[in-house]
């Protein structure tokens, strides 16, 4: 029997004032403005979600570049070519800006035909020459022609030029990453204008997007997820889950796909153990179990499947390795004339297709099934649904994640990625709530203008939260709080403290001790691990500096944790409805604990509250299964000791008709068990040399 389970992790409810989606007189919305106030930085960093306008607030500082400030040429560079769309024609002065942008056709090496393979990159790159020798001022290539073209052109070539990069996440610090160590040789070079832009300024595999050093250079401009969804007209709440499923992942999708609901489903990848290893097949058994199929749309491709209640609703088919059919589909998913219609289509299922940079407005649930190999993935599938569109109250994501088995091995994927999908969890928490501000309680405090401190307003000898609605700012005064020294930890305590998070929730020691380790004390974790992550992620900066992130981003993520519980227990109880609910729940927590402190805040365990969604939504036998796992990895025993203790595990066994628990309160029956785990352990040891 299939069973479904959900993991109510993180809940959003909006204001819905409509800031986000107003313009000035410029025709730019509130992200644009904030952008093009910081026009004139040789480089800039744009830290803002999806759908909240970074192409075009590119657009209003390149032409102010090559108008106002002698740069002779715009490269955009995106990941990939379906991406190189959101950077076409645009008649902007018809919105209030003095230009409109134009790329010429010939120039937008996006649309040239034929996939990114070695021979079509070398003649696009020949493309960027001549674009570089020509008058023309602005192309747009993708991410790997661009990097050919800096390999084959060199460097100085794009001197006095803008080079713009979109969903810079995709750069990284390690050497291995070549787009990486390019742009760091741009840098050292000092002659050109960079533009970085980013809905998600982190990495799947926690490597630093950028060197510290290259990074100080860069200007940020941040607009957050809590400002961009809270300023919505339409979108009310975004809901995110995790569903656990056990047999076939198809048996158990109608439960959590709803044909009334725009959805994007992205099927596993066939390596994955979720994948049934058809693809093809997959598709068509997710229609039928939908409906009745009826056939193709002759001119759009989509699939026609008739619902059990009459309903004629149209999917497209991603997925499909027909090339010629599956860009008849994607054509016509990318009409314009068809792109504020809302019955186009209902359902897209896609395996790699539909992620970074697809927009479809009406999207209202994203369904991932199997944990993605990445967070950064995450996001940006999230951020396919978090769209505003009319008569869209509401958006989720949920991921559909396989529960363990008795074999020992799936039961090991299974723990790894219910851990990844307990990050991500804690990770979109972060990203969705309001930014904090932390300054010290001293005789120098005081409150910060522009915030609200609540019904009393500010007192001095107490303690204090205040929140900044029009910016979604908390400021939080907290004893011993070390406060940073250099302007490069002033920049990451203002600027990355989710990125230091993303590291934290990323490290799977740290992960597995706060959920499944009893005997864990939470220092082991918000001061070891937390200190150990920003250490290495900032070797250069004084202890003092590296202290003060440690606190910073500790901070952030356990008064997010607290307050989320605390908002919780006000929504159970019908105290507080609506989106002030995590705000409440933080001001609350604040002025219970009355005297905060750094010391408190390091007794809280990060993951404590991410543990009890579990216990409430895994079987009793699931979450046994699951802290069996991570508790073997402690165990060391040697070998005739762990051979002693299963011959007497298969005689407790003979008794009592099961077998020894790992997690059992009797020390000696845990004992025998991990006797047991640890035999299995020297077996398989010998058995590979």
């Amino acid at each position: 029997m299939t069973t479904t389970k959900t993991i109510p992790s993180v809940s959003m409810r909006t204001a819905g004032t409509g800031a986000s989606t107003k313009a000035n007189e410029l025709g730019m919305r509130t992200m644009q403005e904030r952008a093009y106030e910081h026009r004139g930085e040789q480089y800039l960093l744009i830290k803002s979600p999806p759908a909240s306008g970074k192409s075009r607030a590119l657009m209003f500082i390149a032409l102010d570049k090559l108008h106002n400030q002698n740069v002779r040429k715009a490269i955009i560079v995106v990941p990939e070519r379906s991406i190189g769309g959101s950077f076409a024609d645009e008649p902007l002065s018809n919105y209030g800006f003095w230009a409109d942008w134009t790329v010429k056709p010939q120039w937008n090496l996006c649309n040239v035909a034929g996939i990114e393979n070695t021979s079509v990159a070398k003649s696009k790159v020949k493309a960027v020459g001549r674009f570089l020798e020509s008058d023309d001022r602005v192309l747009v290539c993708t991410h790997a022609t661009f990097r050919f073209a800096v390999e084959d052109l060199g460097i100085e070539a794009f001197d006095d030029c803008l080079i713009a990069v979109d969903e810079f996440h995709h750069v990284s610090s390690n050497p291995d990453n070549k787009l990486g160590a390019q742009l760091g040789q741009f840098l050292s070079r000092d002659r050109v204008h960079l533009v970085a832009m980013t809905g998600s300024y982190f990495r799947g595999d926690a490597e630093a997007v950028l060197a510290p050093q290259d990074e100080s250079k860069f200007v940020t401009v941040t607009y957050t997820y809590y400002e961009q969804l809270n300023g919505y007209d339409h979108l009310k709440s975004l809901d995110i889950g995790y569903f656990f499923y056990s047999g076939r992942y198809l048996d158990a999708i109608t439960k959590v796909l709803d044909p009334a609901l725009k959805t994007i489903v992205h099927i596993p990848n066939v390596n994955s153990r979720e994948s049934t290893k058809d693809k093809v097949k997959e598709v068509n058994e997710i229609m039928d179990a939908l409906g009745t199929w009826e056939g193709e749309d002759p001119k759009t491709g989509f699939h026609l499947v008739r619902l059990p209640d009459g309903h004629l609703i149209k999917i497209a088919d991603l997925v499909d390795d027909d090339s010629a059919r599956r860009d008849k589909v994607v054509s016509a998913l990318k009409d314009p004339n068809h792109k504020n219609d809302r019955n186009h289509i209902d359902i897209i299922i896609a395996l790699g297709m539909a992620k970074e940079g697809f927009d479809w407005i009406w999207c209202e649930h994203a369904l991932t099934v199997g944990y993605r190999a990445s967070l950064t993935e995450i996001i940006q599938i999230i951020g396919r649904a978090t769209r505003d569109a009319p008569g869209k109250t509401s958006a989720r994501f949920t991921n559909l994640i396989a529960e363990p088995d008795a074999s020992e091995e799936a039961v090991v994927d299974a723990v790894n990625d219910t851990l990844k999908a307990i990050a991500a969890s804690l990770l979109m928490e972060q990203v969705l709530a309001p930014k904090f501000n932390f300054t010290p309680k001293n005789a120098d405090s005081g409150p910060l203008p522009d915030f609200d401190y609540g019904d009393g307003g500010y007192d001095p000898k107490g303690t204090n939260v205040g929140f900044n609605e029009a910016t979604g700012q908390f400021h939080f005064e907290i004893n011993g709080l070390v406060t940073p020294q250099s302007n490069e930890a002033k920049r990451i305590c203002q600027e990355d403290l989710n990125e230091v998070i993303t590291a934290f929730v990323q490290d799977k020691p740290s992960l597995e001790k706060g959920l499944f380790d009893d005997e864990t004390v939470p220092e082991e974790l918000t001061q070891v691990r937390m200190g150990k992550i920003v250490k290495d992620r900032y070797p250069d900066l004084s202890d003092v500096d590296q202290e003060a992130i440690r606190q910073h981003a500790i901070a952030a993520l356990n008064l997010t944790q607290k307050a989320k519980a605390v908002a919780a227990e006000l929504e159970d109880s019908g105290q507080l409805t609506g989106g002030s609910a995590l705000i409440d729940g933080v001001r609350k927590f604040a002025m219970d604990v009355r005297n905060l402190d750094i010391d408190m805040i390091d007794r809280i365990n990060p993951f404590e509250a991410a543990y009890s969604i579990l216990a409430k939504s895994m079987s009793e036998q699931t979450l046994k299964q699951v802290a069996a796992v991570i508790a073997s990895k402690k165990i060391s025993i040697p070998y005739e000791e762990a051979r002693d203790l299963a011959l007497r595990a298969r005689k407790f066994m003979q008794e009592r008709g099961r077998a020894p628990d790992i997690t059992s309160a009797d020390a000696w029956e845990k004992r025998m068990a991990e006797g047991v785990v640890a035999l299995k352990r020297h077996v398989e040891q010998q058995k590979n040399g």
